[in-house]
């Protein structure tokens, strides 16, 4: 359906009633609850409907039926391609609603639709429990989980769609439902990596599990370091516990105490060991690492919501990400890896990353839509800078990395990970054979495809 202005008289019927806030152009606040983090995007939708409650969601669906205005659905509004908001639409905007209330005698959390890790983890944290969240504070737990939910604590406790038990949602016709293992069950496949497209999610129900004890160990090394210390990770990875995660990555030097003057602004290689336990336990884990030279070094213990703070994305920055998943890691990958990050943006606060899985991750729910969870490791290029004239520049990077690397690809990819690629980027998302059956569920909760800035799913009958 085409964007359409709605009318002044429709959206004072809107607000009659309405708990949370109805914001339109020219209200206090339009540019500010509009914008979203990635800041390539610059939309202006035509109305905000600041949702409080499930029902306030289910009004502003039909409202923005009945006026023809395309919808767009804001959780945390981490989407890289902005799809949290759109041009002269209506935004259903779910950052009111960001309770998370953990059961600590159940071990489970009831979390917002609008909540971001930050509100998970701190609740969560409050009782010694956690569970997989995103890689940063700010992501939000909505389009997160949905996607399948790839994070720090995934190798111990699995991906967070496998620790979801219930979700409430609205669907396209604005009627509120419930989805789990024993209610509407398809529809609660769905929701374990097949994203937005079947409704509204206003709350979710997560697993926690104890966390005793969190540590990390970051190493830094010159990058032409990087073919040697990437080969001695993938080795140490390979043999790693579950407890253990983290990620290689390229990136530039940050004025830390930790790293050498030499080495700030400029492009190092690092090293992050995750660890589900004590420093103590950490520093021998990450024994074959500590061997190999490094420079740099900061190993610590720290409470876990609080080091998903660390790598925050900072605002204000323009943001392009791609990914691919990797069957394998040969030297020759290795090599490819090491030499494609010279092309990266520095200064700047991207990331030229490989993130292993394995673990819980790959022990996980062979059905679930999230065909990614086998491969062993993810490329994962994460593209942030502050100048429109490295647009190019960065976006090429992206591109070139994630192209160098499909020789050694699984087919498969996080959507989370990546913006809008095509449709055969979301099928290889979510597999072929889910992506028919994910088809038959959509077709049954949104036939008409009013949940569609996403990685779009097209109902059964007009695919």
């Amino acid at each position: 359906m085409a964007a359409h202005e709605a009318s002044g008289a429709a959206v004072d019927g809107l607000r009659a009633g309405f708990a949370g806030e109805v914001i339109t152009p020219g209200d206090p606040g339009y540019d500010e609850h509009r914008g979203v983090f990635n800041a390539m995007i610059d939309r202006r939708p035509a109305v905000i409907a600041g949702c409080a409650t499930a029902e306030d969601v289910g009004r502003a669906i039909r409202f923005g039926r009945e006026q023809g205005l395309e919808i767009a659905v804001r959780g945390g509004g981490h989407g890289v391609a902005g799809t949290a908001v759109n041009d002269g639409g209506l935004v259903v905007d779910l950052r009111r609603m960001n309770a998370a209330t953990v059961d600590a005698g159940s071990r489970t959390v009831r979390v917002g639709g609008g909540a971001t890790m930050g509100d998970l983890d701190r609740a969560a944290a409050a009782h010694g429990l956690a569970t997989t969240g995103g890689r940063v504070s700010t992501t939000g737990v909505g389009g997160y989980t949905l996607g399948g939910g790839s994070g720090w604590l995934e190798r111990k406790y699995g991906l967070t769609c496998d620790n979801l038990l219930e979700v409430e949602l609205v669907t396209a016709a604005g009627e509120a439902v419930r989805a789990s293992g024993t209610e509407r069950p398809e529809l609660f496949w769905a929701l374990h990596g097949g994203g937005g497209n079947f409704g509204v999610a206003t709350s979710f129900t997560l697993r926690l599990h104890e966390l005793p004890a969190f540590s990390f160990g970051l190493l830094v090394w010159r990058p032409e370091a990087g073919p040697e210390v990437m080969r001695a990770y993938r080795d140490f990875m390979t043999a790693a516990p579950d407890e253990a995660g983290g990620g290689l990555l390229y990136l530039t030097g940050p004025a830390e105490e930790f790293v050498p003057a030499h080495l700030v602004g400029r492009l190092v290689v690092a090293c992050l060991v995750t660890y589900v336990g004590p420093v103590a336990e950490a520093r021998e884990v990450m024994a074959p690492m500590l061997r190999l030279g490094h420079e740099g070094e900061l190993i610590t213990d720290m409470p876990y919501a609080e080091f998903q703070c660390l790598l925050d994305d900072p605002p204000g920055y323009r943001n392009y990400w791609s990914a691919e998943y990797l069957a394998e890691l040969p030297d020759p990958a290795v090599d490819t890896f090491c030499r494609c990050a010279g092309d990266m943006v520095v200064p700047s606060p991207s990331q030229h990353l490989l993130l292993p899985q394995g673990g819980a991750v790959a022990r996980g729910a062979a059905d679930h839509p999230v065909p990614w969870r086998s491969a062993p490791w993810a490329v994962h290029p994460l593209g942030l800078w502050e100048d429109p004239a490295d647009d190019e520049r960065a976006r090429r990077w992206a591109r070139g990395l994630r192209d160098a690397v499909r020789p050694w690809s699984s087919g498969t990819v996080y959507l989370n990970f990546i913006g809008d690629e095509g449709g055969d980027r979301v099928v290889a998302g979510v597999g072929a054979d889910n992506h028919r059956r994910l088809a038959a569920v959509k077709a049954e909760y949104d036939p008409d495809n009013v949940f569609r800035r996403n990685h779009n799913i097209r109902p059964a009958r007009a695919a």
